[in-house]
Formats: structure tokens, sequence, C-alpha cells
């Protein structure tokens, strides 16, 4: 069977983002134009022997609101897990099983027999995991020992455990896949999840991308990398402000993106709602740094140019490219480049946003989340802006169409968006209107 002879659609997507739980909250307050950033300078420490977030340069954060539940857009974990499970279930674990739930209910599959539990799979995955649990286990330990040592401990902090609960839940006995690869790990789990229905290892599959690490280590971590933004401590919803001049670093975000993916035929059989085709995956690595990209962006040109080849589409066909663009200075660069050299000869007619302005960088589920904004961008013919892009650098560089501040109308047939992770690892993918003939 060639790789290419399955067609692979979206037929259902949940969200869990600090703009709200369920993809209807998040997406209106994306187009609304909402920033899910706040200050973390308040929130207490997970352990009394660790120094809080007001001691850190950098005190924003993206969080998911843990108040409210579902009718007010919280996350209550009671509404999405089954009994005992808050104990077993790491945070990020947690995030994936509601938004799973979101996306299976959403995409009406109910996988009743035998036979449709083998051809369902499962590829969920996280950039760092429970880094809460990590850490205050480690503290715990070193104050009393083996006997207050949790037996949840190992299961909690396993990257692939969201990928199995999710299987034991449902009863999926497909593919049951992992990815952890920094901040593509959402992009690189829908992609891996296309190809295992392209070869014919299952007909749905449930993809994704989990992250719950807005911890004082990891933003310590982060913040010792000069990758944070660190100037906007006093008004956090301005942090986080792709492509702009007075950008300098990311803001640590939480949430989760699930999709459900499914073989055309047999999404068209059973009448599902199809949001779209998924026609392309393009994967690439920059072999150049640890964390920084080639300043000409060379490694995500080439995964994009994948990806393209792959849908057998041209750059004329794509109107929109959610960039990955984190507000870093020296990443927006690059990626503009790259962006550029692909779509040369297309600049005014190809638009580009950043949806982290509005929800901050998720991690390892920033390439799920933005794909679900990427896909509903085409089924919408509406473009998500970036927030914060108030003005553009002196360097010339960004001359194309950013979105900035508000959403924009666009009929689109297809979009790209991108993922890039530390370690030089890169991915795009690309979503198009289904054409039925």
């Amino acid at each position: 069977m060639a790789l290419t002879a399955r067609r692979v659609v979206v037929t259902g997507l949940g969200l869990v983002t600090p703009l709200g739980v369920g993809v209807q909250q998040s997406w209106s307050k994306l187009i609304a134009g909402e920033c899910g950033v706040v200050s973390l300078k308040d929130l207490p420490s997970p352990h009394p022997s660790l120094p809080g977030f007001d001691t850190l340069p950098s005190q924003v954060g993206a969080i998911v609101n843990r108040t409210g539940g579902k009718g007010l857009g919280g996350f209550d974990s009671t509404e999405w897990l089954d009994r005992g499970d808050e104990k077993r279930m790491a945070v990020f674990t947690q995030y994936a099983i509601a938004a799973a739930r979101m996306a299976i209910k959403d995409a009406s599959w109910e996988s009743t027999t035998e036979e449709e539990k083998e051809r369902t799979g499962v590829c969920l995955g996280s950039g760092i995991g429970s880094l809460d649990d990590m850490a205050t286990t480690t503290l715990s330990f070193a104050e009393s020992g083996y006997r207050k040592m949790s037996p949840m401990f190992v299961p909690k902090i396993l990257i692939n455990m969201a990928a199995g609960h999710l299987t034991m839940k449902y009863g999926f006995k497909g593919p049951n896949h992992a990815v952890s690869t920094a901040c593509t790990t959402g992009a690189h789990s829908i992609g891996d999840a296309m190809r295992f229905i392209q070869y014919g290892d299952a007909d749905v599959m449930v993809a994704g991308g989990s992250e719950a690490c807005i911890h004082p280590l990891a933003v310590a971590g982060f913040a010792k990398a000069k990758s944070l933004a660190t100037k906007y401590n006093d008004s956090p919803s301005e942090a986080s402000r792709p492509f702009d001049k007075n950008r300098d670093g990311f803001v640590i975000g939480e949430g989760a993106g699930v999709v459900v993916l499914e073989e055309y035929e047999h999404a068209k059989k059973r009448g599902a709602h199809i949001y779209a085709e998924l026609r392309g995956y393009g994967l690439s690595g920059d072999a150049h740094h640890m964390t920084a990209p080639p300043e000409n962006g060379t490694g995500a040109a080439m995964a994009m140019r994948r990806a393209l080849k792959a849908a057998r589409l041209t750059p004329a066909d794509i109107g929109y490219v959610n960039a990955h663009a984190t507000s870093t200075h020296q990443g927006d660069i690059a990626e503009n480049r790259a962006i550029k050299s692909v779509f040369d000869g297309h600049h005014d007619t190809i638009a580009v946003s950043s949806t982290k302005g509005a929800v901050g960088h998720l991690l390892g589920a920033a390439g799920a989340v933005e794909a679900i904004f990427a896909i509903l961008a085409v089924k919408n013919n509406i473009l998500p802006p970036t927030l914060n892009l108030h003005q553009h650098d002196d360097s010339g560089e960004f001359t194309l169409n950013y979105v900035p501040l508000i959403a924009q109308e666009k009929v689109l047939k297809a979009a790209i968006t991108n993922s890039f992770g530390f370690g030089g690892t890169n991915a795009s993918l690309c979503f198009a209107k289904v054409d039925t003939k």
C-alpha cells in the first residue's frame, strides 16, 4: 500500500487552554483578541523548600483556569476524570484526558465493537511531563526517605501515561504511542498519527499534546537560559508579543490539544462531521544548536517544503501560516526568513500570525493547540490575530501580513502550522478544506 493511498481527515477537536476549557470557549476568545497570560507573582510555592515565583526574573504565565468548571470555561477535574483518577494522574495527563474526551465526543466515535477498538489508536505526548511530581517527590525523599514515597510516583511522571490511561478508559487497542520532542511534540504526535492511518495501522487515531509545568523550577530554568519574557511582570497581558519590536522572550503556558484523525472513507461511511483534511506532514532537523535555530531558518523552511510536497500543494495554495513564533528575538527572525523563502513570490497573499500572543507557549502542547487553531481558521475562513504586535523592529525583515491585533476574514484553501523545539527538531502540518471529488 502506498503511503499516500489513504486520506486522513479531522473529525473531532478538544482543547484545554489558558483562554478556556472547550473548543468554542478558546476559539471565540482567541478571535475576540482576549489574552490568557496572567501574573504568577502571588501564586504559592508548590513546596516549602522551593522559592516562589516572586523571586524569579519572569513572573508571568498562561495558566488554565482551575475554577468554575465547564459552565464558566474552567477546568474542574471531577467533570472529566473517573473516581480516583486525580490521585493516579499528573496534571498534564488530566488535561490530556479532558481534551481527548472532548475530541472523541465531538467526533461521535463510540467504537463499540472489538474490531473498532482494535482499529483505533492513541498518540499523545508531552514535552516535560510532571515536573511538579519530580521536584516535590525529590524533596520529600531527601527529607523523609523511602517511607514517604508514593507508589504512583513513577506512573505519574511517565510521558506515555496520558496515552496509556486513555486506551484503558476506552479500550482502544490500536497503536499506543507517545511523543516527547520538546516544543514540537504536539505537531509530531498529530503527524505520526496521520502516518499510522496512512500505513493501515489504524482507521482512527486520537492525537495531540499536553503540558502542565508552570512551576518555579521550570521558570527558573528557562529564565537562566534567557528564553523568557522579563520586562512585563507588571503588565502580563502584554508580555507575549510575537514579531513585535519590544519582544524579549516567550511566556510559559499550559494546556492540551487533541484531535481525532480518521481515514476519509471510514469517516464518510459513518457520516462523520469533517473539519478539514490533514494533507501534509514535514519534518527536519537543524543540526545546528541545542536551543537556537540557524539564522536563515533553513530547518524550518525544509519542514514546510516537505509538508507541501507530501500534501501535493504549492505555496500558492496556502493562504495562512500559524507560526511557531514564540516572541523570542532570534526565533521569530529565523522563522520569518524561512516563511519568506518558502513563499517567495507570494508575499502579498500569504498571511502569518502567532497565537502565542494569546495563550503563551504551551511547550509540548503548543503544536497540537495551534494545529486546532489552524484547522478552525481553514474551516471558518478567519485568521486569528497576533496580539501585542504594535511595531516591527528596524531590521526591515517583517514585511508580510502578520494579522496584528485584530482577526481578519480570508477565504482559505489550506494552511500550514509550524512547531520547532530545542535540539533543532522541526515539524510542519498542512490542513486543507476537504475535496470531495
